[in-house]
């Protein structure tokens, strides 16, 4: 073969593991799709115990064909605060064992001509992509049409390779010496860093297949290909993990965690272990005397059946030992002390990695109420402004009230754009709503912060002028104050609860007074100016922070109004 045809084969090779990628990733988005909310409540519902949350890991990961998925979400969940750092070390462990399934479909790929089922599926997919109803079963013809063609198309060009009959190729493998560990260390690492860097185990595993069932890579160092890509799927857990809280990034580093220990003990027994699975599934290592094509077949078993029994027993035997693992773990990443500093992170919402947009929601609704308790905690800061006569006190006070107010803005950005990224995908229309909604809540909880900045401006200007308010203007304040914090609280409380387990009527109500009252201290405070009670200078600054509240109260009403997806005229 000239080196034109091996360049056009290898390129063949490539484009064939993009495309089972691709399928991969279509085929796994459209089970999430159509799961919808039921992945998450099983997630949350299911994790009593560390045998319950394994099962859910196996069976989330066997549904959605992608144990980085159901890694991503966990570690979500942890950084959402839904799943205990314990749950989640067993919901990976189970997911470990369901992501042993994609190596059973790869292995049938190899040992069955597929195209008479590929075809019809592309042509029944889609017919069905441009139905509105089944859209997403569709979409998961077409991803497991495309996974199981680029497994057509890699096991012919395996054949095309002719690799069994390359002088150069054989000698290179042959002078490999498998009884050395030398040789399986190094072919761990090479398997770790190429599933770092495609990001993918399900390419690694069908490379390894490639390569093994042309009979020229030897079973144990595909079986060391196997370990090292189950060091390296850990890679994209780690990578969710970058931007979030401490026990979502303990979370990722369970799992890296986890698979290092169980390739450590498969290592100590690494050759009776592997001469144990050979001899399970009836394939003999040691004999040279097996055609291609028997190799072709019994050898992407033998991977199969490896990776299956290494997780099984893995998990079988950790479990016992999650208490220790998760102690193991908070003793390596430590947690960090909550600074001023990171006031202005976000809080659930991870940068990197997009997960499905029913997740994705879920995140954003978290760091949307974490916004609302930010703007109350602001508010709180306004109001003890009042009690600060202090120049120095004061000022310390204000640049951090200052320094809030910049943070609701980066966060109304941030929040934006996150929203924007789950909009690019395709939604449904009540999942599109729910983004509207949010994009306007964030506005005007952003409103909330301009309007405590511009209370506390107004403070300012008040002891610039090294003026006071008289006793019943406090009380008058005060008073507001309560009110707008009540408002605040139960608009929070909005944001966290179920929409038919709250009470609009609660948030209007509190408006009406807000309302009423500064009508009421607006008439009684030109009264006051025209009795000499204060000054007009004075009393402008008072209305201008009852002003400022009644506008406070109007964001907060539309905040609720956003969440609820009501209408005060239509109560």
């Amino acid at each position: 073969m000239t080196t034109n045809d091996y360049l056009a084969i290898f390129l063949k090779i490539l484009g064939s593991l993009a495309l089972l990628i691709y399928g991969m990733k279509v085929m796994s988005e459209a089970l999430q799709k159509m799961a919808g909310s039921q992945l998450r409540h099983i997630l949350g519902a299911m994790t009593t115990n560390r045998f319950t949350g394994m099962l859910t890991g196996t069976f989330i990961t066997c549904a959605v064909q992608s144990s980085s998925a159901t890694t991503v979400m966990t570690v979500s969940f942890v950084n959402a605060g839904l799943l205990t750092l314990a749950q989640a070390i067993s919901v990976i462990m189970g997911a470990n064992i369901g992501t042993t399934l994609t190596a059973w479909i790869m292995s049938l790929g190899y040992s069955v001509d597929l195209t008479s089922v590929v075809f019809p599926s592309f042509m029944i997919g889609i017919i069905l992509i441009y139905s509105r109803k089944a859209r997403y079963i569709g979409d998961f013809l077409f991803g497991i049409a495309f996974m199981f063609f680029s497994l057509v198309l890699l096991s012919a060009a395996g054949k095309e390779l002719k690799l069994e009959t390359n002088p150069e190729v054989i000698h290179f493998f042959s002078s490999i010496d498998v009884s050395n560990y030398s040789s399986i260390f190094i072919f761990l690492a090479i398997g770790t860093v190429i599933t770092c860097i495609v990001q993918s185990s399900a390419a690694v595993m069908a490379i390894t297949i490639l390569l093994c069932s042309t009979g020229v890579l030897p079973i144990h160092l595909g079986i060391a290909l196997v370990m090292g890509e189950n060091i390296g799927t850990t890679a994209t857990a780690n990578l969710a993990a970058l931007g979030a809280n401490t026990q979502a990034r303990r979370t990722a580093m369970a799992h890296l965690l986890f698979n290092v220990i169980g390739v450590i003990w498969v290592l100590i027994v690494f050759y009776p272990f592997v001469n144990t699975v050979c001899k399970a599934v009836g394939f003999d290592p040691t004999n040279n005397t097996l055609s291609h094509e028997e190799l072709a077949l019994r050898l992407p078993i033998v991977l199969a059946a490896f990776h299956t029994s290494f997780n099984v027993i893995n998990t079988s035997l950790l479990i016992w030992f999650i208490p220790q693992l998760e102690k193991l773990v908070c003793m390596i990443v430590k947690s960090k002390k909550k600074e001023e500093d990171e006031e202005s992170r976000l809080c659930f919402i991870q940068s990197g990695i997009m997960k499905t947009p029913e997740l994705s929601l879920l995140e954003a609704s978290k760091e949307i109420h974490s916004f609302g308790e930010r703007m109350r905690r602001m508010f709180n800061m306004v109001r003890e402004l009042l009690t600060i006569n202090d120049e120095a006190a004061f000022s310390k006070l204000f640049a951090r009230i200052e320094k809030y107010e910049g943070i609701s803005d980066n966060m109304e950005i941030e929040i934006a754009k996150y929203l924007d990224q789950i909009s690019n995908a395709h939604l449904s229309d009540d999942t599109k709503e729910k983004v509207r909604a949010m994009l306007r809540e964030i506005s005007e909880l952003e409103s909330i912060g301009d309007a405590c900045y511009n209370i506390a401006r107004t403070q300012q200007r008040r002891i610039n002028a090294k003026e006071n308010f008289v006793e019943m203007q406090y009380e008058n304040i005060s008073q507001m104050f309560e009110l707008v914090d009540n408002a605040l609280a139960q608009m929070n409380s909005m944001l966290v609860g179920h929409k038919h387990e709250n009470n609009v009527n609660l948030s209007f109500n509190v408006e009406n007074e807000i309302n009423n009252y500064r009508n009421q201290l607006r008439t009684q405070n030109i009264q006051d100016v025209n009795d000499h009670k204060y000054t007009y200078g004075i009393g402008t600054m008072y209305m201008d922070i009852i002003q400022e509240c009644e506008k406070l109260g109007d964001y907060v009403v539309n905040v609720v109004e956003a969440r609820m997806g009501v209408r005060q005229s239509s109560l």
